[in-house]
């Protein structure tokens, strides 16, 4: 039994919305103890994100914040300042995701921080940078889905636009956000001192461009939508069957031969005998494996391709995910017992730790979404040294 990696790190959470929290909450899956400071009587304004709600409880807020613990704060105020700093003191890490300069307004800057706590590592998450001249734009999902180039690469055509269908840019910047505070925790163990990293939605999002982003930088070419079909491997994509539709990946000249003789096909035809000759005819291509698949229905379909070893897979909604059994065997399901709902189940975290004998290290004491406030009276007992902060659920 384990309390995770970062068991003894203290995260003050600043933040609200989704980029913020999904950092955090990250850090506390990796068993951080995270102390979320919400608007007394409001609290984050995910709690009011919905529908849909379960008696009442925002299940947008539940995604992004287990693991951690609620104190309720007003920071415009003289109890609301002592308590942030006590805070500060204490933490090893500060998450925020104001608008650029908003935490300098409330007596929080860099350098207050440093003064305050100099091991202290600061994460800022922002919309399109600190600085530049566009730093103090509000940061906004989609707006900057749109802004970073994704919707362009996202859609059935070049005329048609498509945001990702989760906050995507909001939830890599919170990924991006957790890893850059790991890795200033690594460093402060050898210099003893904390820093501030920052990031952004567009940084997150320009940072997934991967091959679209060299195809300009370095080709000169720029990447448009064209649905489900890979741009730089063919064929590569989503393909109509006689009930429904399968994706595949023929990745390499060898699985090209092995799918062309599980299908019939002229592997060295003219014209798409290699992947680029393939790309360059993929309309061809496309019609041609369709001709052949429209004879099969999924099931057995998916039983052919697997038989060639050719990768495959079907296209599953968010309840057949959920009830797939390699999903719970990954465990990316937690059953946690909520202050409200009673028992209730999460998606889980995505990573697990095995020791180097092989035995899986399983983390315990998962915390439920705090209730706003829960834990504003344990949370001031312990910063007065009155009481331990609680471990666990």
């Amino acid at each position: 039994m384990s309390h995770g990696p970062l068991a003894g790190i203290v995260v003050t959470d600043l933040t609200r919305a989704l980029a913020g929290p999904h950092a955090t909450m990250m850090l506390g899956d990796l068993g951080a103890t995270v102390i979320k400071v919400e608007t007394p009587g409001t609290g984050d304004d995910t709690r009011g994100w919905g529908p849909p709600f379960r008696d009442g409880e925002s299940t947008y807020f539940l995604s992004a914040n287990r693991n951690k613990r609620s104190i309720e704060l007003d920071l415009k105020s003289d109890d609301g300042r002592r308590t942030l700093e006590a805070l500060v003191r204490k933490s090893d890490v500060l998450v925020e995701n104001f608008r650029t300069g908003v935490l300098e307004r409330l007596g929080f800057g860099p350098e207050r921080l440093a003064e305050l706590n100099p091991r202290l590592v600061v994460l800022s998450i922002s919309g399109f940078g600190h600085d530049g001249p566009e730093g103090g734009r509000p940061g906004y999902d989609q707006i900057a889905q749109g802004e970073a180039g994704l919707m362009s690469l996202t859609g059935s055509a070049p005329d048609d636009p498509q945001r990702v269908g989760v906050p995507i840019a909001d939830l890599l910047a919170g990924m991006y956000g957790a890893y850059g505070v790991l890795a200033a925790l690594i460093e402060r163990q050898h210099t003893g001192a904390g820093q501030v990293v920052r990031t952004s939605l567009l940084a997150a999002v320009v940072g997934v461009h991967a091959f679209q982003g060299t195809k300009w930088t370095v080709a000169g070419q720029v990447g448009h939508a064209q649905g489900n079909h890979h741009p730089s491997i063919c064929p590569y994509g989503l393909f109509r069957t006689r009930d429904g539709a399968v994706q595949i990946a023929v990745g390499s000249e060898s699985l090209w031969r092995r799918f062309c003789t599980a299908f019939g096909l002229d592997p060295d035809q003219p014209g798409r005998s290699t992947n680029p000759e393939r790309v360059a005819h993929r309309g061809a291509v496309i019609e041609l494996v369709e001709e052949r698949f429209a004879e099969h229905d999924t099931a057995t379909l998916l039983g052919l391709l697997a038989e060639a070893g050719v990768p495959a897979g079907r296209v599953r909604d968010v309840r057949e995910v959920y009830e797939w059994d390699q999903t719970r065997s990954q465990g990316l399901l937690l059953d946690v017992r909520h202050p409200a709902l009673g028992p209730i189940t999460l998606p889980g975290p995505p990573l697990r730790f095995f020791d180097p004998d092989g035995a899986e290290q399983t983390f315990t004491g998962h915390l439920p979404p705090p209730a706003l406030g829960a834990d504003s009276t344990a949370v001031r007992a312990w910063l007065s040294g009155e009481a331990p902060l609680p471990e666990g659920a």
